[in-house]
């Protein structure tokens, strides 16, 4: 019998019509466009101003364009994983209330938070459901609206995030297209340095923790990039060691888009020239777990069945990896 993998057959993304620029940026807190361009290399990010709003509208019209181009029913699929360290709410988990504003009524679901390497903890799952033979259609998201945990007085981490979503559908393949390897790597000791203090069973929210701007992303920055270039670059060379490959046999490098320097680094360590390499972050800003969604859904036009593609991504906890796909459409 021959392996199942999983493929990824389909891509959908959404992102909100309104664009927070560096110029408007420049409008209320001290900063210029030049400052953010050189260290983040972000022109401008989306936000979902309108109120009500939560993540789940990022992720159900992310969703329902995937259905489209499928032609699928929801009722046809077997699960849904959201990736998002801003859920609608602690409980039920977003993936369910996609569910259910979607009509998937036959999947179950839930949320997986692992920041910034969500959708690769995330894709790394679903393809183990469509590999074991049990399901046949996956959804694997990133999702976040990062517009509600940040602090537009706090000049280091509002230049940095926008908010926008992406889905992927996993179905099983015969002939060796999808997931091929993945290495995944996490450090509780990253807690210090990047981190919402309030609003878990440590410290509950309270009007103190709330006048405290405790419940906004504090970011030791300096410490978060050191980490962030070294984790990046080697897991992604550790992966090409172990699958025996080297920059020429790559197509594409999807990175998490959190610093333009960052994504340097690691393509140079992998021996890929930067024309091999989806970088959108001057558009969207870091959407944290929806960034490496959102390159395939920008580039699934260029892609052609068969590349290789390594995506890579480091996040907060700390959390990282890297993850080889072979492209089956």
């Amino acid at each position: 019998m021959s392996k199942i993998t999983a493929a990824i057959t389909a891509v959908g993304g959404y992102v909100p019509e309104n664009r927070l620029t560096n110029f408007d940026l420049e409008k209320i807190i001290e900063t210029s466009d030049e400052w953010i361009k050189t260290r983040t290399g972000i022109s401008e990010r989306r936000i979902l101003k309108e109120a009500g709003t939560a993540t789940s509208d990022l992720g159900v019209p992310a969703v329902l364009d995937l259905l489209a181009k499928k032609n699928l029913d929801p009722k046809e699929i077997d699960c849904i994983i959201c990736a998002t360290v801003t859920p609608d709410m602690f409980f039920p988990s977003t993936a369910n209330i996609i569910s259910d504003r979607i009509g998937a009524t036959n999947a179950f679901g839930y949320d997986l938070s692992a920041a910034c390497s969500g959708f690769l903890f995330a894709l790394t799952t679903g393809a183990s459901y469509i590999e074991s033979g049990r399901y046949k259609k996956v959804i694997v998201m990133g999702a976040d609206k990062m517009s509600s945990i940040l602090d537009y007085t706090e000049r280091n981490n509002c230049i940095i995030f926008g908010d926008g979503a992406a889905a992927v559908l996993l179905e099983p393949s015969l002939d060796g297209y999808g997931v091929q390897d993945s290495i995944l790597k996490s450090d509780g000791a990253g807690k210090n340095y990047l981190h919402i203090k309030a609003g878990g069973s440590l410290r509950p929210a309270t009007i103190e923790t709330v006048l405290a701007k405790e419940h906004y992303i504090f970011q030791e920055g300096k410490t978060v990039f050191k980490y962030a270039v070294s984790g990046m670059a080697d897991v992604s060379a550790e992966l090409l060691e172990r699958n025996q490959l080297t920059g020429d046999d790559i197509n594409w490098l999807v990175p998490h888009q959190a610093n333009l320097r960052i994504i340097d680094a690691t393509a140079k360590r992998m021996g890929l020239p930067i024309e091999k390499v989806m970088i959108n972050i001057s558009r969207y800003g870091n959407t944290t777990a929806a960034t490496i969604p959102l390159c395939l859904w920008d580039w699934q036009d260029q892609l052609k069945k068969g590349d290789n593609l390594v995506l890579a991504a480091f996040g907060g906890g700390f959390t990282w990896g890297a993850t080889l796909v072979k492209w089956g459409y």
